[in-house]
């Protein structure tokens, strides 16, 4: 198995367990938090895949998937037009509110394949190419590609403990 179909898998995996964490749940679970401070399920499915789309299209020389897809204007959030949650607050992931499943898995199944499409025609060598000089070593693209696997794979966890919490409560 070649390196980017290793990453292409990770990020499969990503969707499916978006998809098993979100399918079905009702705007008052997407939204709820479990105290004051905590991410909504809505949130941190939205900022991972806000991170995904605004690293891979960065990294491909693409449009974001966020903007040229419409999503921003579906999502209707208010929030400044590059915003991928990173950094917010409590008060602020609370204004992250999605009213359908539906639409928050639109986003993620669109940013996938745009992933998808860009990590399938990478050789191998493209991993070493270097996509951000502003850290020491640089960060290649295998790097930035591994990093995004990471985060979001914590995030989707994240996601799905609440959704357990929620479930039992």
């Amino acid at each position: 198995m070649k390196g980017t179909e290793v990453i292409a898998d990770g990020f499969g995996r990503i969707r499916e367990v978006v998809h098993e964490v979100v399918e079905g749940l009702s705007a008052e679970e997407l939204n709820a938090r479990i105290d004051p401070a905590a991410n909504s399920i809505a949130w941190l499915v939205w900022h991972l895949t806000r991170v995904q789309d605004d690293h891979v299209a960065d990294a491909a020389g693409l449009d974001q998937v966020w903007a040229a897809g419409g999503w921003e204007d579906r999502f209707g959030l208010g929030l400044p037009a590059g915003a991928t949650g990173y950094g917010h607050s409590a008060r602020q992931a609370g204004t992250v509110r999605v009213d359908a499943y539906e639409l928050l898995l639109g986003y993620v199944d669109a940013v996938h394949e745009q992933t998808l499409r860009f990590v399938r025609e990478l050789a191998a060598a493209d991993l070493d190419r270097v996509v951000d000089e502003r850290w020491d070593p640089p960060v290649t693209l295998g790097v930035r590609l591994v990093s995004v696997l990471a985060d979001d794979l914590q995030h989707a966890g994240q996601a799905a403990y609440v959704r357990g919490v929620l479930e039992r409560r």
